[in-house]
């Protein structure tokens, strides 16, 4: 193992829980989870070499995995429209989750994170930063917009959210 694959190894473990959390925040299930979880750390690696330090590294992870799953969110939207045209069947699953808690805290967990998931995905993004307790700043810095307009924007969605 080369020294930056150590370092890329050691980075990833550091920074898997802010990787996870992003990309449970765009999926609906496990496996779309682990499979933004695998595309968000294949971004990660192209760009590791490169990365200069510019900013955090908190702050770069945050970018490409909110990148990549923007982009895939995005495509899997257009897939999505494309076979709904296509075919207009229903199809009944027996798939049950035998590990899915039912108590009250995780109920409103899952109505926060649909209400979430229905969220334009820049919009969708500026949450979970939030939800992370990242600072306006640190938000700003990562979606790329004024600390004015994180304020502005988490009052608009939070208003949004509500109205769900």
């Amino acid at each position: 193992m080369t020294t930056l694959e150590r370092q890329f190894a050691q980075t990833v473990a550091e920074h898997k829980s802010t990787i996870y959390t992003v990309c449970y925040m765009f999926s609906q299930d496990a496996d779309e989870v682990n499979d933004l979880f695998q595309e968000v750390l294949v971004n990660l690696w192209k760009g590791f070499e490169t990365f200069e330090h510019r900013s955090d590294i908190k702050t770069w992870i945050y970018r490409v995995a909110l990148n990549t799953c923007i982009s895939i969110d995005r495509k899997t939207k257009v897939r999505t429209i494309r076979q709904k045209r296509r075919s207009s069947e229903v199809r009944l699953t027996m798939d049950i989750n035998l590990f899915e808690d039912r108590d009250e805290d995780t109920r409103q967990v899952d109505i926060l994170h649909k209400r979430i998931s229905k969220l334009q995905p820049f919009d969708r993004a500026i949450v979970l930063l939030w939800l992370e307790n990242l600072s306006y700043e640190e938000i700003g810095q990562i979606v790329g917009i004024t600390t004015k307009n994180v304020s502005v924007r988490l009052f608009r969605i939070r208003e949004q959210l509500k109205k769900m």
